[in-house]
Formats: C-alpha cells, structure tokens, sequence
C-alpha cells in the first residue's frame, strides 16, 4: 500500500489521536494495516474488530509491546512504547471509512462483482482477461467482505491500472456499505440464485440485496447483468446506466451458441459481440462457466480490450482450488472436486457435468446452508436432479441428507445412501465406489468435505 500519515488516517477516520506528550506523529507513517495482531509490526495500523468469540481489544496491549506503530482503538487507554493510538466509535466502521479515503487516491476503473453463485470464478475469470491489458488488483480467496475489501483496496499501488473487487453478503445493507467505499464504474451482477435466502427470505430480497452495488457506483457506469437469470432480466429499462447483457439463451447482448463438453475439463463455445465473433475454449466444463466467461468478456469490452487479449484471458484462466478441479488419480478414480461451497443452483450444475463422464457416475453430496425453511425442499430437489440426470450412486452427507436421498429415491435412483457425517462415510461408504467411477464431491464449506478428497486420493 501507498503510506498514509497518522494525521491523514485521523482526518479520514474522524479519530481523536492518543500518543505521548511531544510525540510528533504528524510524520509517522503507516504502511502497513491489519486485523491480524499477529501480523502488526512497525509501520502497521492494527485494526481492533469485535467477532463472535473474540475481541480484537485485548491483543492492543501486546501490540503496543511489539512496538506496532498506530491502533485504532474504541477505548480510552495510555499509549505505550511509541505507539499512537486512534480513538473511534466503531473500529469496522473506521475501517471502512478509512478504505473509502484510500480507494479516492485512484483514478482507475473498479470493477464490482457479485452473485449467488460462483462469484469467485467470475471475478477470477474477469481478472485473467483484464490482466492481459491491465495492472490489475484483484480480491484473493475470500476476502469479500466488510473487512476483506477494506483489505483488498489497501493492496493497491500507484502502478495499478485497474481494481477487481467481489463483494459478498448474507444480510441487507452489506453491499450498500461496501459499494460505498468501492464505487465501482463496472458493476456485475453473475446470478440470483437462492443462497442466503435464510436471511433474505425470497429471491426478490436477494436480488434486492445485490442491486444494493449499484448505489453507489459511478454515474456513467456500466452494469454488466446475466439476461438468462429470470429475477436479473427483471431490471431491464429499470436501471439508470448503461446495461452490457450476456446470456446463452438470452442473445439481446453478448451471447454464446456452438456449446460443446470437451471431455470434462472444458467447453468450447462461439462468442458473439459488438466487435465480431471469436471461438473459445473455457478451460473448465459447463455452460454456467461459459457464463462466466461472457460475463468476463462484457467487462473486457467495457473497458477496451481487443476480441484476442479477451480470447487469451478466458482461455488461460487457471481456476481456484477445490472449484471444479477435474483429479484423475492412480487409484483408478476421477474427482470432480468442487468441494469449496455449495447451493441447490451450483450442485444441479455440477451434476449436469457429472452427466457427461464415462463409466459409471458417482455423487458425494453434502449438506448446503443458509437456505432456512425452504432447506428440506430444496435438498430433496436436488436428489430428485440427481436422479434425473442418470447419475448411478448418490451417497448423501450431514443434516437434510434424509430429505435428498428421497428426491432421488422418487426419481426412480436406486442407489442412494445416507450419511449422517463426514466420519461415518469415510468408515461405511468409501468400499461403495469402484475402479473407474467418475465422483463428484460438493458441499458447503461448514462440511470441510476436502477430508474425503484426501482419503480419496489415498484409496488403494
């Protein structure tokens, strides 16, 4: 990060500044900020947050010790060793407004990014394709939220030409408040599905919640809206921006025909824009992820690029970890490991590929979260998918398994298995698989079904 001056960060912050008597913190630096006491050190701002079991507050006093530089702090207290210390009313909220000044010292495109599902790969893909004309920054793992952003924006330097930022959320006003402190100029919206519908309750609060991104973005923005998703093409003539459509079946904007499954590791497929048709290979299987690829496209378009460095971008995009990474191992086993998350519109498209491997089709799928009442009916609808697209075993993980497995069951599958753990599986269901099954593992992340990837990978 560029540094900022204790003054600067007080100014932004609104903070009242705590330090010794003729300490002269007008110059003192800050290069460094964190939530991580761990990590603080000279140069670093440590950003006390209160969490469920902890509370950032009571590591000051050893950051103090270590000689961090700058605490913020929602308490009156004796700055020690040096340390300045910067009294708020909220610290996350003096996180934000502090990300909101730093994210002003660019002048360069933002691009927001959120949906339902596969917002990650989304934002992944689009940052492979901007990258190819770009210094681009964009969000790593997770960090997607109220805290993560603040982060994310704090990584950039003056030689980035543009900004990548998913947002995140599972309540009303979280994006509001992080659009705010990003502003986007592109703003995409990849889907709305029903994850977090426990808190949202419908889809229309959904699609509400995500609209929230548009708030405060840039008044000759671009939102880039997937046409094929029923509650997006709802906003249609409705938003005051320019609107960048893409769509498989929807072809009013950029759009994708000639799909086809090569192999089970990737999709080929013909992309029409307003600059002339290219022919792409997505190097991962599905047509949701040629989806993604058009949404990446839009964005590439938005801000300028040729149809080939949008070519080159999709097509050496390498995805993340346990997101549909195609595993054939010695053993004699293929994984479709997609064990990173999962909801009732992610695990149909993951059984959608399933569909296509050889031998026989095996599903592993666990407990999904955040759907609240509606939870019983929509692990049922799966099953019932599951069955419907020939998959041959379905073995069912954790709470709501029951109600899976008897969508399935009714669905004319007849080997279906419950599980009420993750434990219980590896001890009862691993001697149901057989040389040659194709597996598909997915399940929300509270499961950690990446234990099962392992043992696995280790199955003689």
């Amino acid at each position: 990060m560029k540094k900022m001056t204790i003054a600067e960060i007080a100014k932004a912050t609104h903070a009242k500044i705590l330090a010794k008597e003729n300490q002269q913190v007008e110059k003192i630096l800050i290069s460094h900020i964190t939530q991580n006491s761990k990590e603080a050190e000279a140069g670093s701002l440590f950003v006390p947050l209160k969490g469920e079991k902890t509370d950032g507050h009571r590591f000051i006093a050893d950051c103090m010790q270590k000689g961090v530089t700058a605490c913020f702090t929602e308490q009156e207290m004796q700055p020690e060793n040096g340390c300045v210390l910067l009294l708020v009313e909220q610290a996350g909220a003096a996180l934000l407004a502090l990300a909101k000044y730093y994210r002003d010292q660019f002048d360069i495109p933002f691009v927001g990014i959120t949906g339902s599902v596969g917002k990650t790969t989304t934002k992944d893909m689009v940052a492979s394709v901007v990258s190819q004309k770009y210094n681009t920054l964009w969000t790593q793992g997770n960090y997607n939220n109220e805290i993560g952003v603040p982060l994310t924006l704090f990584r950039l330097e003056d030689a980035h030409q543009a900004a990548i930022i998913e947002m995140g959320m599972n309540h009303f006003g979280e994006i509001h408040r992080l659009s705010e402190v990003v502003r986007p100029n592109i703003g995409l919206i990849s889907n709305v599905g029903v994850a977090h519908i426990e808190y949202l309750g419908s889809r229309e609060g959904i699609l509400q919640a995500k609209c929230e991104m548009f708030d405060f973005m840039q008044p000759q923005g671009v939102a880039v809206l997937n046409g094929d998703n029923d509650m997006l093409a709802t906003l249609a003539g409705k938003l005051p921006f320019a609107v960048q459509w893409f769509g498989i079946e929807n072809k009013s904007g950029i759009y994708a025909d000639h799909i086809q499954a090569i192999g089970l590791e990737q999709t080929k497929c013909t992309m029409h824009t307003p600059k002339g048709e290219i022919d792409v290979v997505v190097p991962l299987p599905g047509s949701h992820m040629v989806l993604n690829a058009l949404s990446a496209a839009a964005v590439g378009l938005a801000l300028d690029l040729t149809l080939e460095e949008i070519k080159k971008g999709i097509e050496t995009f390498v995805p993340t970890k346990n997101r549909m990474a195609v595993m054939k191992l010695e053993n004699g086993f293929t994984l479709l490991n997609d064990v990173y998350n999962s909801n009732p519109v992610s695990a149909k498209a993951a059984l959608d590929i399933l569909q296509n491997a050889t031998g026989r089709k095996v599903a592993i799928l666990g407990f999904m979260g955040e759907l609240g009442d509606f939870a019983p009916q929509m692990h049922k609808e799966v099953g019932a998918y599951a069955a419907q697209k020939q998959t041959d075993v379905l073995c069912c993980i954790g709470k709501h398994c029951v109600c899976m497995a008897e969508g399935a069951k009714e669905n004319g599958m007849e080997q279906v298995y419950c599980f009420d753990t993750q434990e219980m599986f590896l001890e009862q269901g691993v001697s149901l698989l057989q040389k040659g099954d194709t597996i598909l593992l997915k399940a929300s992340r509270s499961m950690g079904l990446e234990k099962t990837v392992e043992k696995l990978q280790g199955v003689k």
